[in-house]
């Protein structure tokens, strides 16, 4: 790590323009009421549920709802008070906004701490925090990781200072909170503040060994997490772990790390990417800084090492990815004598860069919303308290757009405390369960998740399969979101009561007639 420079910043290292920056990160979701993040429509629904299972006369048909403690509960809390303030919604919104910035800020702070001042490369490490897991929803592990980088920036600050007291009796409480927020921010804080220490301790002696195990100890105020991660692994929230080493996913997740909406864009932005950093890897006008170097390597193996599914979270090596990429590219700075009019290329192609790619986020999520309010208008149509059974007809895994509708069926949960069976329950992951046992096998996700034949994924339904056994007796309303005019049924028991323009439509369910009753009494 550099000491501060003395001489005057350039543009690039400017505060200014780094505030400048993190603004920027904002702009995307100021306009979507719903922000368009896959998973984070179904995360939504149980928010609501956690909030009003208590007064509504509706929700504890359908759901149960029991605190445990695990690391996976950022927004789950942050909830509870934003939502007296703002309402759920907009509460949600705002933590979603919120994510980018303090990623972008965290990003800068800790290449400002490494470098002695914010290189020119570092803008072009911003758009990841739009990567693959924030455009997914996994939303408390976004927000962990926004926080991991803020306070890996605070370590790294408090070490250039010499503070290791104030560190110590700060890290203790921060690192524990960063667990609760999502348990892998934690995890990524402790790699990062390792490498830090590391580097940091080679110059004391001894062989590499003892500098690991020096640089270990160095790690100890974020040891007390590792008593909460005990305890979460015991009981019915332990989760699962399965699909190692699964290499052909691992590729695709580093293809899509900035997976968004034009595949060619989004393809040709993860090459740049890959470009500079093989550039600071030969040492092409570019270089990496040695302890931020050190810091991608060890997220790079993490990435080989982990599971696609880790303590009941899914994709947990795909979540890595970007911020694993964002590490390198912000360890990154020109080499010595690259000589000036680089230096300002570079920084310029940075800015452009990022602008560019939040500019397509901006307009990509514009484009996801005006799409959700053409189907949601089918929520007024149905009765509060009611069971719905919805269908979201999608496109296979493959192909690079996807509608992001997979759960706004969940819209009918917080907007009638209704039942719809988008929710999944996963142990180690989610706090809610689902024991509405007349929808059989309907219940929950992947139940709503129609995908053409050739590519469903398992416990997927099939058309014909659920349009002929959903049973009809335990909902009130068949829902069929983005499916176009041709696939409409016309069963006699399902009654037509909206439709979208071209697309969606919701159907009453007729209940079948009760058995009549036969013999003398």
């Amino acid at each position: 790590m550099n000491p501060p420079p003395t001489d005057a910043a350039p543009w690039w290292a400017d505060w200014r323009y780094a505030a400048a920056l993190v603004i920027l990160c904002a702009i995307p979701l100021v306009y979507p009421p719903l922000p368009p993040l896959t998973d984070l429509l179904g995360h939504l629904a149980r928010y609501h549920v956690q909030l009003t299972i208590d007064s509504s006369p509706y929700l504890s048909r359908y759901f149960g709802f029991e605190w445990a403690l695990l690391g996976n509960l950022g927004v789950d809390l942050l909830v509870i008070p934003l939502s007296k303030v703002f309402g759920l919604q907009l509460a949600v919104k705002l933590i979603a906004l919120s994510v980018p910035p303090i990623t972008a800020a965290g990003l800068l702070w800790i290449a400002r701490e490494a470098h002695g001042r914010i290189p020119p490369t570092a803008a072009f490490a911003l758009p990841l925090a739009f990567g693959y897991p924030f455009q997914f929803g996994f939303l408390n592990y976004t927000l962990a990781m926004a926080f991991a980088f803020l306070a890996f920036g605070l370590w790294l600050r408090l070490a250039r200072a010499e503070r290791w007291a104030l560190r110590g009796a700060l890290f203790v409480p921060l690192g524990a909170a960063i667990w609760l927020v999502h348990s892998f921010g934690w995890g990524v804080l402790g790699l990062l503040a390792f490498a830090a220490e590391l580097v940091r301790d080679r110059g004391h002696g001894g062989t590499r060994l003892h500098a690991i195990w020096r640089a270990g100890l160095s790690t100890w105020p974020l040891w007390p997490p590792a008593a909460l991660m005990l305890a979460w692994r015991s009981g019915n929230v332990a989760g699962q772990t399965a699909d190692w080493f699964n290499w052909e996913m691992k590729g695709y997740w580093l293809w899509w790390a900035l997976r968004e909406r034009w595949e060619l864009f989004d393809t040709a932005s993860i090459a740049l990417i890959g470009l500079l950093l093989l550039a600071g890897l030969f040492r092409v006008k570019l270089r990496f800084e040695k302890m931020l170097g050190l810091a991608f390597l060890i997220l790079a193996i993490a990435f080989v090492m982990l599971p696609r599914i880790l303590l009941g979270s899914a994709y947990a090596d795909m979540r890595l990815v970007p911020y694993a990429l964002a590490i390198g590219v912000i360890a990154l700075a020109p080499k010595p004598g690259a000589g000036r009019g680089f230096v300002r290329g570079i920084a310029v192609a940075a800015a452009l860069f990022c602008v560019a790619r939040i500019g397509a986020s901006t307009v990509s999520f514009y484009q996801f919303s005006r799409a959700y309010d053409d189907q949601l208008g089918a929520i007024d149509h149905i009765r509060p308290g009611s069971a719905v059974m919805v269908m979201v007809n999608l496109k296979c895994r493959t192909q690079w757009i996807t509608s992001r509708m997979d759960h706004l069926g969940s819209q009918a949960i917080l907007r009638r405390d209704a039942f719809a069976n988008g929710q999944w329950t996963m142990a180690g992951a989610q706090l809610l369960t689902v024991k509405y046992a007349a929808a059989g096998r309907f219940a929950r996700d992947p139940s709503q998740l129609l995908r053409p034949p050739e590519c469903h994924g398992r416990g997927e339904p099939t058309w014909e399969d659920t349009l002929a056994n959903f049973p009809r007796a335990a909902f009130d309303y068949f829902w069929l979101i983005d499916m176009p005019r041709e696939r409409w049924p016309h069963e006699p028991d399902l009654i037509p009561i909206w439709h979208g323009r071209e697309r969606g439509v919701l159907y009453r369910v007729v209940k079948p007639a009760a058995p009549a009753e036969t013999g003398e009494k």
